[in-house]
Order: structure tokens, then sequence, then C-alpha cells
């Protein structure tokens, strides 16, 4: 049985990436909103990524016996889980329609969503990693 991906899921996974991260940039270009709200949501979009990608990883590692620490793996769950949270809580506070405020947020999952399909999909490509010793 093989582990690699097939390269359908392969496409899937950079299209719901580029995808996602497209759709929020350019719903944060066109926004009426100030420049400093803009910077939060891309600022909170990049950390997002950033910590979903950590975690995915850490999972990852954990799972094929590769050592990770548990105050590394403790701050990716914690970043991921921060994220959403700042995400949440500044798109409650927004002034913007209930309908945009749910586009940036179904925007932002599916962004990561690809950000983690597309590093297991690396991973998986790579085929057998085995730490270094």
């Amino acid at each position: 049985m093989s582990t690699k991906p097939s390269n359908a899921f392969v496409a899937a996974s950079w299209v719901a990436l580029l995808a996602g991260m497209a759709a929020f940039i350019v719903g944060l270009w066109n926004a009426q909103m100030l420049l400093n709200e803009k910077g939060y949501y891309f600022t909170i979009l990049l950390f997002g990524l950033f910590a979903a990608v950590s975690l995915q990883k850490s999972v990852r590692d954990q799972l094929e016996g590769i050592p990770v620490t548990s105050i590394y793996y403790s701050l990716c769950w914690f970043s991921t889980i921060a994220a959403i949270m700042l995400l949440a809580v500044g798109l409650w506070n927004a002034s913007l329609a209930l309908s945009e405020k749910g586009f940036y947020a179904m925007s932002f999952m599916l962004s990561l969503f690809g950000a983690i399909a597309v590093q297991k999909n690396t991973r998986d490509s790579k085929g057998n990693t085995t730490p270094l010793e």
C-alpha cells in the first residue's frame, strides 16, 4: 500500500490553501475598514497558517516516534487555538455584515485546512522520514 498522496489530493490541497488565502486577502483588500484592522486580520491569517502547519508537524512527529518536547507541542496547540480565537473575537467586535463575518471565518478555516493538507502531502511525498542521529 502506497503512503504517497494521489495527484488529485495534492491538487485539491493546494487549491484549498490558495483559494482560502486569496479569498481572505481579496476580501481584506476590498473591505471598507481601517488599515490597522486589515493588518490585524492579515497578521492573524499568517499566524494561523504557521501555527496550523507547526501543529500538524508536531502531531505527526509524535505519531512517528520522533521526539517532540511537551512545551513545543503545547505551544503549537495554544497558538492554533489562539489564532482561531483572535479571529473570532475580531469578527465578533467588527462592524461588518454577518455575511462578511462568515466569509472571513470560512476562508480562514479553508486556509488552515489547506495548509495542513499541503504540509501532510509534502511530508508523505518525501517517503520514509527518519530522525537525524
